[in-house]
């Protein structure tokens, strides 16, 4: 059996979906009134300074998964695979997702964001003495969570997207399993055999259903294959698309005990800012329920380096000089992402359009192997 520390990572892009998208088109069909319990409270934007404009009514969310084993049993450490409370004290969140949804509510972008991003964490109280100030340094992305949790995270992603914030949500490893055995397990489509004991994980190829407890270890296996970190993003916006497509489908949608029971496991163990209210809850969620699985697309943060490394840091992922301002530029104004190239080659011919998809980006159409079932 392998150290426990090597099973001390955050929940991933799942959240982005269970929670940004399925919870608020669940509160669209249903109202509140059937929902049991209330909404876990941050201030996540306590001390945010220096914050963007913002030029369009489009929604921005901050959707972060904490290691946070807080809560749990010994039986359930042991079930969920995670290790115990001893090598995760406190919180810590690893893979940020952003989710931008468009100002007239029919199309959602989301994108992964690297724990090892090297960012400019700003100027800070330090959590160990708080007489004492950080200066503003360059460090790795969830290095901004576990020095000032969701304040500091959004303060160092809103200076370095200059998009605005909105709202943030947070999701823990119980909650995570609760919510996908609410809907029923998910399908997913398993490119080759994966045997990982480091997840205690072991799925042949082809399409396969996981349960919430071989979710969770699927969304975390990243030591199978070789390729770490990406490989275990790119699995995880393929799972991110299965979750909508299931969620958004009409057995879900139309099945009330369903869709209260998806909602009732999410909220004992989901945090929000303190903003974000049942009316603003119920506004979303009605202008959501028509959004439909191929209108998301689904992505990670365009990168030049993979494999970079920064003085007095280490290993980090740096992102595209180029490609992610005009990525972070185009959700700023409500913009597509996918442009569509128009040309007409002469006179007698039909004008020809060329989808060009330099984000490479995907959605829930794109996995062939979950279409074709």
């Amino acid at each position: 059996m392998s150290s426990p520390r090597k099973h001390s990572r955050a929940i991933r892009a799942i959240t982005s979906l269970s929670l940004g998208i399925v919870a608020l088109s669940a509160i669209g069909w249903l109202g509140l009134g059937r929902i049991s319990g209330s909404l876990n409270r941050t201030d996540a934007f306590a001390g945010v300074d220096n914050r963007p404009d913002k030029p369009t009514s489009a929604m921005n969310l901050l959707l972060v998964g904490s290691d946070n084993r807080a809560g749990l049993t010994k039986a359930q450490i042991r079930e969920l695979w995670v290790g115990g409370t001893e090598v995760a004290a406190g919180a810590r969140s690893d893979t940020m997702i952003l989710v931008h949804i468009s100002k007239a509510r029919d199309s959602a972008v989301i994108i992964s964001l690297p724990r090892d991003s090297l960012v400019t964490i700003p100027e800070h109280v330090s959590s160990l003495d708080k007489t004492k100030i950080v200066p503003a340094r360059q460090n790795k992305l969830n290095a901004a969570f576990s020095f000032g949790g969701a304040p500091l995270l959004i303060e160092t992603l809103e200076g370095e997207t200059g998009l605005r914030i909105d709202h943030y949500i947070e999701i823990n490893f119980l909650g995570f399993k609760n919510i996908i055995d609410a809907l029923g397990g998910i399908d997913v489509c398993v490119k080759k055999d994966i045997n990982d004991p480091k997840s205690n994980l072991v799925l042949s190829a082809g399409l396969q259903t996981l349960n919430g407890i071989d979710s969770l270890k699927y969304v975390r296996t990243r030591y199978f294959d070789g390729q770490g970190d990406i490989g275990r993003m790119k699995r995880q916006q393929e799972f991110m698309s299965a979750v909508l497509q299931k969620a958004t489908s009409t057995g879900t949608l139309l099945n009330p005990i369903k869709l209260v029971n998806f909602f009732n496991a999410a909220i004992k163990t989901v945090t929000t800012d303190n903003d974000f209210n049942k009316n603003d809850l119920l506004t979303l969620g009605k202008q959501l329920k028509n959004l439909s699985a191929d209108r998301v697309r689904t992505l990670t943060i365009p990168l030049s380096n993979a494999n970079g490394r920064a003085a007095g840091v280490g290993s980090v992922v740096i992102w595209d000089s180029v490609l992610a301002p005009d990525l972070f530029n185009r959700l700023l104004n409500d913009q597509p992402i996918i442009d569509e190239v128009k040309a007409t080659p002469s006179a007698s011919a039909s004008p020809t359009t060329t989808i060009v998809d330099k984000f490479k980006t995907q959605t829930a159409s794109d996995n062939a192997c979950l279409s074709a079932k």
